[in-house]
């Protein structure tokens, strides 16, 4: 077992290494004109936040949940009398996300050239398992991961199981994302390192507080700085 203090890293997939959230504004913006004659946008987007809370201890994280929340949702606006057109333009809808490009952030390329060798670095991202796999195909990155958990939900027992598996444990491990609640806060909390990558958009269901008095919690402002953070740890 290496010494190392560090010997494995951790990166979340969406909106840490590729756009996401983007796409995800855009769908339900079109989705709120799509029920314009029923409500106000502000009172749709609400109830489809409510449906998305109900609906992931059934359909998880992605797209496909997404999509059924929104049909739900549309169902419930209208007293179920939506039009049928419009439930098939909710399923287009969804369908183009399933295709839309997968468009890489700043300094992820370079980032993940300088660490690998060094390092083993495993993506762990949650979500539709087919769509992680297509977006990390159309990125390119995936020859720089020595390992893929496509997950359910991210928790302590999550990171503890994966850094265990595939390297020294999640004491020499450190997790990079942009979720402070399914990427940082539960890292830490299995003994990793949690560095924080904001980014300009992040779903309301994944906001938390900063666990700023957390030894092992790191914030940098782009992937660019990963490096020299790491650099520091040794």
């Amino acid at each position: 077992m290496s010494t190392r203090p560090l010997t494995t890293i951790g990166f979340d997939a969406d909106d840490t290494l590729w756009q996401n959230e983007h796409y995800y504004r855009l769908t339900e913006e079109h989705f709120t004109r799509l029920l314009a004659d029923f409500a106000d946008g502000a009172t749709i987007s609400e109830r489809l936040l409510e449906a998305e809370k109900r609906n992931l201890a059934h359909y998880g994280f992605g797209i496909k949940g997404f999509t059924l929340s929104m049909i739900e949702t549309a169902i419930e606006i209208t007293e179920g009398k939506v039009p049928s057109k419009v439930i098939a333009k909710i399923l287009d809808t969804g369908r183009d996300l399933l295709s839309h490009p997968v468009e890489t952030l700043p300094h992820v390329r370079d980032t993940l050239e300088t660490l690998a060798g060094k390092y083993l670095l495993v993506l762990i991202t949650k979500g539709d398992l087919f769509d992680q796999e297509r977006k990390l195909a159309q990125s390119g990155l995936g020859d720089f991961f020595d390992a893929v958990e496509v997950v359910s939900d991210k928790t302590a027992v999550t990171y503890r199981r994966i850094f265990s598996k595939v390297g020294d444990g999640p004491e020499r491990a450190m997790m990079v994302g942009n979720s402070l609640k399914s990427d940082i806060v539960p890292a830490i909390a299995a003994g990793s390192y949690g560095v924080f990558v904001p980014h300009e958009l992040t779903w309301v269901l994944e906001r938390v507080e900063e666990p700023k008095d957390a030894p092992r919690f790191r914030k940098i402002g782009h992937l660019g700085e990963l490096h020299g953070l790491i650099d520091g740890l040794h």
